[in-house]
């Protein structure tokens, strides 16, 4: 195990709707290790400096929306994976640099494989987003042998961009081709964090296709309710946000946390 950080944080921007303090809290209890997880709502324009304090403080922590690829661009060391997605959602300090991991997509791996063992590999798979959590979607749709996986984001340059760097993943600009035959649809925008929105109607999504909501909310979220009234197999991220979790834990200090504690704490809160 690595000499314990100064401070352990979630930067985002917001992230006072976060479920992370009370799981990995409760990690961090039964671990017996003195440190407290918190939230901090870091502004992009107030990102640079803060990494800037934040290593000078020998702080760790997570990274969440809209700043996973500009913490990548500010680590001094990133692990493979985390280059290959382009974005860090796990950080800590080593000899006063910073040092970036991805464990989102171990996380996705983890919800993929609780939902649906059985997709078939070779039929279409449709990422609706084009960000940081829609790259690290593709590198484990690619790790799980998917082999045509179709990206729609708002703007069409930046999906040209993001599957540029994967070679099983194409742009789609309509969204409706974009999920037409997919056997598996996966939304890795911030739709349905308000609790009401959905990134495209489940009437547009084929009868027998999987639906996976990165998106974690209350009662699950809008876009998982309607596809599962509708008869689909589907699950939010709750899957992913306690296996990447689990993993960024594990990351820090060398060994894995108690994932049933990390469990109860999430159910509860």
């Amino acid at each position: 195990m690595r000499s314990l950080p100064g401070r352990l944080v979630l930067v985002g921007h917001p992230v006072s709707h976060s479920l992370s303090p009370a799981f990995q809290n409760a990690a961090l209890r039964r671990a017996a290790l003195p440190l407290h997880y918190e939230t901090l709502d870091v502004p992009p324009e107030s990102l640079d400096v803060t990494l800037d304090l934040l290593v000078g403080e020998r702080t760790w922590g997570n990274v969440t929306i809209p700043h996973k690829e500009r913490v990548a661009e500010r680590c001094a060391r990133v692990t493979e994976i985390a280059h290959r997605v382009g974005a860090v959602n796990t950080f800590w300090v080593e000899d006063g640099a910073l040092v970036g991991d991805n464990t989102d997509v171990g996380g996705f791996l983890e919800l993929l494989a609780s939902t649906d063992r059985d997709l078939d590999r070779a039929k279409p798979v449709a990422v609706l987003g084009a960000g940081g959590a829609a790259a690290a979607t593709i590198a484990a749709l690619e790790q799980a042998g998917f082999v045509d996986i179709r990206i729609h984001g708002r703007t069409a340059a930046r999906a040209a961009a993001l599957c540029a760097r994967f070679t099983a993943a194409r742009a789609v600009q309509d969204v409706t081709a974009a999920v037409r035959g997919a056997t598996l649809v996966v939304n890795t925008t911030p739709a349905g964090l308000d609790g009401v929105s959905m990134p495209i109607a489940v009437e547009r999504i084929d009868e027998t296709a999987t639906v996976l909501d990165l998106v974690v909310g209350p009662n699950e979220t809008p876009f998982v309710r309607a596809a599962r009234a509708r008869g689909h197999r589907a699950a939010d991220g709750l899957a992913m946000l306690l296996g990447q979790g689990a993993l960024a834990f594990e990351r820090w200090f060398g060994f894995p946390p108690d994932r049933d504690v990390m469990r109860a704490a999430i159910e509860r809160a």
